[in-house]
């Protein structure tokens, strides 16, 4: 069956009855400050989502079994939302809240499609094997500058990097951390060893990206040793069942912070970016950006191109404005 396009005036009814029912929900939230009887509304947090099943938690941590009412829009992993609870352990999605960010990226149809929301961290893993590739890398970083999110690479199995390999990885990466994208070493065969992540994971909602193959899945069971007590109270509490080890999820990590691990989340292409947009998702750029001697300037040959020049002097790495300008010919 066709998806029904709204119109815009269905849209904007449907903009207005959410925002009505936030109000309504901060109302509430300063009546029960105040003492006087409320309603049984409240905010939780979206831990997975199957379809229009959710599982949300309220502020105690408990879970519940929701329904997804079909004109709010698309519900997604690490959404706020306002519920109303309905029978024991169940309840209804009834708005919205607006999201900090959104990782997104399009589907089959170009139309972009939210993975995760209110993510604060993106962890962009890599291994010794498949090769890294500083395209995808690039991608990743332009995506998180664009929602503005803290950004993390990780070289994970470094137990397999002999000295050469940490030569062939430092001559290819070495510049990310003088742009000001930290690079850590971790492993989970070492004791301690992934201590470094820990660190970076703590008091932040993170998701774990890269390609299939660098160990994002065995991270995960290193990082929650309870996964199996969590999936097990989370299919108990939500009967979402066996959905839940399948679909973008939300865990809380023994050590603090928030961690949600998407299956999705292996392959990555841009969303509808300008030019502009792509220029300032690359952060070592924007010291000379404005500066070109042409306004449209493509960053190729121009005589008088402010990267280009930035590049000879070493200012840009040349691998960077050769990504750049591939991802320009995509847009």
């Amino acid at each position: 069956m066709a998806k029904r396009r709204l119109t815009q005036r269905q849209k904007e009814r449907i903009n207005a009855i959410q925002e009505r029912r936030r109000q309504q929900v901060e109302a509430r939230a300063e009546q029960a400050l105040a003492g006087t009887e409320i309603e049984q509304a409240c905010k939780g947090l979206v831990i997975t989502r199957h379809g229009q099943n959710l599982a949300v938690a309220d502020n105690t941590g408990a879970i519940f079994h929701c329904l997804s009412r079909q004109n709010i829009g698309q519900v997604v992993c690490g959404d706020r939302v306002v519920w109303q609870p309905t029978t024991k352990g169940e309840g209804v999605v009834t708005a919205l809240l607006q999201r900090e960010t959104a990782l997104v990226r399009p589907n089959f149809s170009g139309e972009e499609r939210a993975l995760a929301a209110n993510i604060t961290c993106l962890v962009i893993v890599l291994a010794p094997e498949p090769t890294p590739s500083t395209y995808l890398v690039d991608q990743y970083l332009v995506a998180a500058e664009k929602i503005g999110v803290k950004i993390l690479i990780a070289l994970n199995k470094r137990d397999l990097l002999d000295a050469a390999a940490e030569q062939t990885f430092d001559a290819k990466f070495g510049h990310y951390p003088i742009i000001g994208y930290p690079i850590i070493r971790i492993s989970a065969k070492y004791k301690h060893g992934l201590d470094p992540l820990i660190v970076h994971l703590q008091r932040e909602t993170s998701v774990l990206v890269g390609q299939s193959g660098v160990g994002k899945s065995s991270l995960v069971m290193a990082l929650l040793p309870n996964i199996d007590i969590q999936i097990g109270r989370l299919s108990e509490s939500s009967r979402l069942g066996k959905h839940t080890t399948s679909t973008t999820t939300l865990y809380i990590l023994p050590q603090g912070g928030k961690l949600i691990d998407s299956p999705g989340v292996r392959n990555f292409r841009l969303g509808k970016l300008t030019q502009q947009q792509l220029e300032y998702g690359f952060r070592d750029f924007n010291q000379v950006l404005g500066h070109c001697k042409f306004s449209n300037c493509s960053h190729q040959r121009e005589p008088g191109c402010a990267l280009i020049e930035a590049v000879k002097k070493g200012d840009i790495h040349q691998q960077r404005l050769n990504n750049f300008l591939h991802m320009a010919k995509n847009l």
